[in-house]
């Protein structure tokens, strides 16, 4: 059932009852034809305003103004194509990339696999991407077509890099004029050796070259981390994110665990998105809230569906909260619906805020 249908506007219900005609014949096609198709539709799609987001969801992160919490993860946008269009679509804020250096093919096809019946995804894409360079230009026109809307840009190493902190360092160089935020993400299980950054002396000298690389700009960089993670692993991560002034914490990734799963891809090579990892990632969010104590914020992501666990993300401690796997089940009228429901649930329990309800459930 969808939420809050009724108090969206009647092109937002329009575009949720089109997509559930739709649907059986999208997920009749491979899963990344699918994905390119939805794509090419919305670069087709009419400039428009923005829904407006009511007063409650206005929030500040790393002094970034989002008119809501709610944020497309990257891997959708992959090539900074369309984040005009996700804002129209009703998020605060859409992450693009990840980009990385050099373009590059990631892995062989096919390496994106539906996981219906328990509503999740398998990739093991590898950065697939059209390089920074290419990039640029489009962002660059993106920037004036954003309107309220947050821009961030997630950068990563190429597979076949001999200095992957040099890639970062190029990354930071690259993109840092066109972002609101940078995201450096070292959280990907599809880029062998990637994980091994967050490891805490690699991650002193990772974090350390990208601070120095972003100089002057002062553009905020947040840190994309993995949710499989042993409990040295966070604090470890936390107290070098300190050390090194990162101005937001996202968590989680993908994972490489294998939840109970009932899907024929469930043997699929890859990281897990979508319903089964909430769990995990929520007590990710809970793990790194305790060790950092409040003192850096933190970015919720993996298994969100609906407001209720947009909420529950905040409480737990999440300043913003990030989605990607669930609009490919629910369609594209999910974020206003999430908004909606968010909003009603803040002003339910008394808050004022957004902020004002971040970390409500610390105990």
């Amino acid at each position: 059932m969808r939420e809050a249908l009724p108090i969206l506007s009647s092109d937002a219900i329009g575009a949720a009852m089109l997509y559930d005609l739709a649907r059986p014949f999208i997920f009749a096609l491979e899963a990344e034809k699918a994905h390119g198709l939805t794509i090419a539709g919305l670069k087709a799609l009419p400039l428009g305003a923005a829904p407006k987001s009511d007063s409650v969801l206005a929030t500040t992160v790393a002094g970034l103004d989002f008119t809501n919490p709610i944020g497309m993860a990257p891997g959708f946008d992959k090539n900074g194509e369309v984040p005009d269009a996700l804002i129209r679509m009703g998020f605060g804020y859409a992450e693009v990339g990840t980009l990385t250096p050099r373009a590059q093919p990631g892995n062989p096809k096919p390496r994106i696999f539906r996981l219906p019946e328990d509503k999740a995804v398998i990739n093991r894409l590898g950065f697939n991407n059209q390089g920074q360079e290419k990039a640029t230009p489009r962002l660059k026109r993106m920037r004036g077509r954003m309107g309220d809307g947050v821009l961030g840009i997630n950068i990563g190493a190429n597979k076949d890099s001999e200095d992957r902190i040099a890639d970062y360092v190029i990354g930071v160089k690259n993109m840092a004029p066109l972002a609101d935020y940078l995201t450096v993400n070292i959280s990907s299980p599809n880029t062998p050796g990637l994980r091994a950054l967050q490891d805490k002396g690699a991650l002193e000298e990772l974090l350390a070259a990208v601070m120095q690389a972003r100089g002057t700009s002062k553009v905020p960089v947040f840190l994309k981390v993995a949710p499989d993670l042993e409990p040295a692993d966070i604090d470890d991560i936390v107290d070098v994110s300190m050390k090194q002034k990162i101005d937001a914490l996202i968590i989680s990734n993908t994972t490489i665990t294998r939840p109970s799963l009932i899907s024929s891809n469930k043997e699929e090579t890859g990281g897990l998105s979508g319903a089964p990892l909430k769990d995990l990632a929520l007590q990710r969010l809970k793990d790194f809230r305790k060790a950092s104590g409040g003192k850096i914020p933190l970015i919720g992501v993996g298994g969100i569906a609906n407001a209720a666990d947009a909420y529950e993300r905040i409480r737990a401690g999440a300043s913003l909260v990030q989605l990607y796997t669930a609009m490919i089940y629910e369609g594209p009228a999910m974020a206003r619906a999430m908004s909606c429901g968010l909003a009603r649930l803040l002003k339910q329990d008394g808050f004022s805020s957004v902020a004002a309800a971040v970390g409500a459930d610390d105990v």
